[in-house]
């Protein structure tokens, strides 16, 4: 059920200080209970001539660049040569990956960011995966929660996989790409080199190497 989803799938492993976390699941999303304390543990065996320890439970890289508007909330890492910038809101359980960007107005909040994530723009990534290079466009967000708040449920088609979870955001594959202003609903995942049309309202499983134009068409690229 839902093989081409899991981990070993979606990601390459070489591409995230995470991995050995990773490695322990099939899935993406059942990471997410455990990054907080995987980021706790990690951050106690880095390099101090590398890393700097801003606070509680927050280590940030010396080649990263940090506004200084940005607030950090830990537990956090950010990787080497990683761009916070103006206005970001870090509240916890977050690691972002080398080379990184969290934008203006970007709240992170229990993530996995690998290497070269983009999330620039005024995003909300919440209870979430995003795979190397992955990037989400001004204003797209993951919704992390269900209206009804009953748990998460990840579906493609007729395949069904209980989560167990009342808060599961989003899972990228590698290289994928959101739109402006598209919503990624509960429990969606985004297989490798998928793009999002902007503006769209996504639930589900989106194939690796698709386009999603809205609900019900979805293309595979050429």
């Amino acid at each position: 059920m839902l093989e081409k989803y899991k981990i070993s799938e979606l990601f390459d492993l070489n591409q995230t200080v995470a991995a050995e976390l990773l490695r322990e699941f099939e899935y993406p999303w059942e990471v997410l209970p455990h990054i907080g304390a995987f980021i706790q543990k990690l951050g106690e065996t880095l390099s101090l001539e590398e890393y700097e320890k801003r606070g509680e439970n927050v280590w940030v890289h010396k080649t990263a660049s940090i506004a200084p508007t940005a607030y950090l909330h830990g537990p956090a890492i950010i990787c080497a040569d990683a761009e916070v910038r103006h206005c970001a809101f870090i509240r916890g359980n977050a690691l972002v990956g080398e080379g990184a960007v969290v934008g203006n107005s970007t709240e992170l909040k229990n993530v996995i960011l690998f290497n070269k994530v983009q999330v620039p723009h005024y995003n909300y990534v919440g209870d979430s995966v995003l795979g190397f290079r992955s990037h989400m466009g001004a204003g797209s967000i993951t919704s992390n929660v269900k209206s009804d708040k009953t748990l998460v449920v990840i579906k493609d088609g007729e395949e069904c996989l209980e989560t167990g979870l009342k808060k599961v955001g989003a899972m990228l594959g590698d290289f994928a790409e959101v739109g402006c202003g598209s919503v990624l609903n509960p429990g969606t995942v985004i297989g490798r080199n998928s793009n999002i049309y902007p503006l769209s309202s996504v639930r589900g499983c989106v194939p690796a190497g698709s386009i999603y134009k809205k609900a019900g068409e979805v293309a595979e690229k050429r």
